[in-house]
């Protein structure tokens, strides 16, 4: 059944609680309440405070907002990021539709919307990560060889439809707290040797550590795989380290950060990233997770997430769990993940569409 429905873009708020606010809440809620029925799980939502942050680095993460509206209810948002830069190749779009208003076209026109303003700026890459439920029946498989979705999925069959291919499925997955890493952790530590050395800290980068670091993000854009979606580099400076640290220590969340340094050399060469809320009975997020090419083989991916673990059984008791995701081919970091302990949740699709002019 067709219904009546406006879009239109919403100004982002400047902080929670200003101009617009109650409107992007409810926007960041279409979105939350579609990811929890997909992974059936609530643990993944983030209040809209949270979902702010990734709005507000305007300089390096353009991003726009639009809503579709029925009568004062937003009924479904799509979400508008450009590649930063003044020749921008590459769009990342994501659209949401309220469950009782699915499959009556607001979908298609918000995602309309979104490719039309992609022609206008000039973008040829459009690239969409969206959730699958499991079902039964014939799969679409990945071209890397890696995951499947099921080709009867609403999501599947719509993507396709528009002109786009499947390119990588990425898994979610789940570590059930408390975690004891006390062990593993010295005998991995062992393993790794004398050569490398563990830094912690919360928040704020320490100094001596902000070029390695920026250094580091930058490379987790270049090496963290990405199929066919040849996705562009992510180039991080120390200004904008400093930025987003100061963004996340104001934030409602604190980021717990390990970082291991090649000692002989004084540089750092790995890291690994925990997004912890201030309410111990939600779920905390694992960010980046990286090890440099050179120094892998020495269980440094394994030393940094116990370390981690460790920290935040430390610092921040009480969570129920801890949430992952990771590219199916991956294999190396899925291991690990394995052997910690995580479970998968759930999959989504990473799809790309060439755009035509």
């Amino acid at each position: 059944m067709s219904v009546d429905y406006s879009i239109h873009e919403l100004a982002i708020p400047a902080a929670p609680g200003e101009a617009g606010w109650d409107d992007f809440e409810a926007a960041m809620a279409v979105h939350f309440d579609n990811e929890a029925l997909t992974y059936s799980t609530d643990e993944l939502r983030l209040t809209a405070a949270e979902a702010l942050l990734d709005f507000l680095d305007q300089d390096n993460q353009p991003t726009r907002l639009f809503v579709a509206r029925i009568g004062d209810r937003i009924v479904g948002q799509a979400r508008y990021e450009l590649e930063a830069g003044d020749a921008p190749t590459t769009v990342w779009l994501h659209v949401d539709v309220a469950p009782d208003y699915s499959q009556r076209g607001i979908g298609a026109a918000l995602s309309a919307w979104v490719q039309s303003i992609a022609r206008t700026d000039a973008v040829h890459k459009a690239i969409v990560y969206t959730p699958s439920r499991d079902a039964a029946g014939p799969r679409i498989p990945a071209p890397t060889g890696f995951g499947s979705l099921p080709a009867g999925n609403v999501e599947v069959r719509f993507l396709l439809a528009s002109g786009y291919r499947l390119e990588q499925v990425v898994r979610g997955s789940r570590l059930a707290l408390p975690f004891d890493a006390g062990t593993r952790l010295a005998e991995t530590a062992a393993v790794a040797g004398d050569d490398y050395r563990l830094h912690y800290w919360t928040n704020t980068t320490p100094a001596k550590w902000r070029d390695d670091l920026a250094t580091l993000r930058t490379r987790m854009s270049i090496e963290e795989p990405d199929a066919g979606l040849d996705e562009p580099d992510d180039p991080w400076s120390v200004e904008r380290l400093i930025a987003d640290d100061a963004r996340i220590a104001e934030s409602t969340r604190d980021r717990l950060v390990v970082a291991v340094e090649h000692v002989p050399s004084g540089e750092l060469i790995g890291f690994t990233a925990l997004l912890v809320p201030a309410d111990p009975a939600r779920a905390v997020q694992q960010s980046d997770t990286l090890v440099v090419p050179g120094h892998r083989g020495h269980r440094l991916g394994m030393l940094l997430k116990l370390a981690n673990l460790d920290y935040l059984t430390r610092t921040r008791p009480g969570h129920p769990s801890i949430l992952t995701f990771n590219a199916e081919e991956n294999r190396h970091m899925l291991d690990v993940n394995e052997a910690v302990g995580f479970v998968p949740i759930g999959y989504e699709g990473a799809w790309r569409r060439d755009l035509p002019y």
